[in-house]
C-alpha cells in the first residue's frame, strides 16, 4: 500500500450545499502534504471524511487501505490535532494523556516520552486551565502522537506557538516523514509551511485546483524565476545595456542589486549567459514561492481561476 490517503470523485453535500465536488487525488506514505485553501474551500470537510466522522455523498475514499466510514477502528491509526483543541481544564497534562491513551488503547508508557518530546515535562502536573495557548497546542500535538499513528492530520498546528516551538513541531514532522508516516498539514501560513512539505493539495470552493509536488506545481504555473544580480559598480551601465539587447528589463534595488524576471522557457539559456557575464559579481535565483503559486492558481476567493495571467 503506497498511499496513506486515496480518493476518487470524492463528493460531500450538506443539503443543497456541496462542500466537496468530485475531488480526486492521493497522498503517499512518507510524505508531508500541505492542505491549502481559504475558509470554505472544503479543507475541514475533507479532514472529517478522512477521520470517518461523516460519510461521503459520492466517490471513493481509502485511508490506509480502508474505508474510514466503515472501519471505525482505523481511527486508532490516525493522529489528529484540531485547530482549536479543547481539553478538560481541571486535569493535569499527564492525566489527560493517560486518559486519552486508555481511550485509544495506546501504551501509557508513551506518555512521559511524549511530554518530553513536546517540551511539557516540567508542566505535566499542572492543571491544563493554567496552560498558555501555546502549551495547550503542544499538548494537542502530544495527544495526536499517542499510539504512534501511521497518519497524522494537523489543522493549523503552529497557532499560538512561538518561533522556537514552531521549529520543534516541524522537527517532529520531519521525524514522522523519516519513519514513513504520512502527514497532512492544513495551514494559512504558506511561507512558514513551504520548507517543510513535499507537495500540496489546493482547494477552492469545494473543488481541487491542483495537486502535486512543489516542482510539479511550479511547472504547471510556468511562472518566471526571479534573479537578483550584483554587478560590479563600474559596469552597471554596460550590464543594463547588454540586458536590454536581450529584451530583459532589470530593476535597481536599494541594496545595489538588479532584479529581473526570466521566463521559464528561456531560463537556462539566460542563466548561462548571466553566469559568464564579466560585469556580474554574484547572482541569486529565486523560484516562485508557494504563496505565488497559490495566488496564480486562483485559490483566493476573490480571484477566480479564469482570471489567471
Amino acid at each position: 500500500m503506497s498511499h496513506a490517503i486515496e480518493f476518487e470523485g470524492l463528493t460531500k453535500r450538506y443539503g443543497m450545499l456541496t462542500a466537496l465536488d468530485s475531488v480526486s487525488a492521493s497522498i503517499p506514505r512518507g510524505q508531508v502534504i500541505g492542505l491549502l485553501g481559504h475558509n470554505g474551500a472544503g479543507k475541514s470537510t475533507l479532514i472529517k471524511l478522512v477521520l470517518g466522522l461523516v460519510a461521503p455523498s459520492g466517490g471513493r475514499l481509502e485511508v490506509l487501505g480502508h474505508d474510514p466510514w466503515r472501519a471505525p477502528a482505523l481511527r486508532r491509526a490516525i493522529g489528529y490535532l484540531p485547530e482549536n483543541a479543547a481539553f478538560y481544564p481541571n486535569l493535569t497534562g499527564r492525566e489527560l494523556l493517560d486518559y486519552l491513551a486508555k481511550l485509544k488503547r495506546a501504551q501509557r508508557s508513551q506518555v512521559q516520552a511524549l511530554l518530553e518530546r513536546v517540551g511539557l515535562a516540567d508542566a505535566a502536573k499542572r492543571r491544563i486551565g493554567t496552560y498558555s495557548k501555546g502549551m495547550r497546542q503542544r499538548l494537542g500535538l502530544a495527544q495526536a502522537l499517542l499510539g504512534e499513528p501511521e497518519l497524522l492530520l494537523l489543522d493549523e498546528p503552529t497557532t499560538g506557538l512561538d518561533p522556537q516551538a514552531s521549529r520543534e513541531l516541524y522537527r517532529i514532522v520531519g521525524e514522522l516523514r523519516a519513519d514513513g508516516r504520512g502527514v497532512v498539514i492544513s495551514s494559512h501560513l504558506l511561507a512558514e509551511l513551504e520548507p517543510h512539505i513535499d507537495g500540496a493539495l489546493i482547494l477552492r470552493q469545494g473543488r481541487l485546483l491542483a495537486a502535486g509536488s512543489l516542482a510539479e506545481l511550479g511547472e504547471q504555473a510556468s511562472l518566471p524565476a526571479r534573479v537578483l544580480l550584483r554587478p560590479y559598480e563600474y559596469a552597471v551601465r554596460e550590464l543594463l545595456e547588454r540586458l536590454a539587447n536581450h529584451k530583459l528589463s532589470a530593476q535597481p534595488r536599494p541594496d545595489g542589486r538588479l532584479e529581473l524576471e526570466l521566463p521559464r522557457a528561456a531560463k537556462l539559456r539566460a542563466l548561462r549567459a548571466l553566469v559568464d557575464d564579466p560585469a556580474i559579481a554574484d547572482l541569486d535565483v529565486h523560484e516562485p514561492t508557494l504563496t505565488q503559486l497559490y495566488d496564480w492558481l486562483g485559490a483566493s476567493p476573490d480571484r477566480p481561476p479564469e482570471e489567471r495571467a
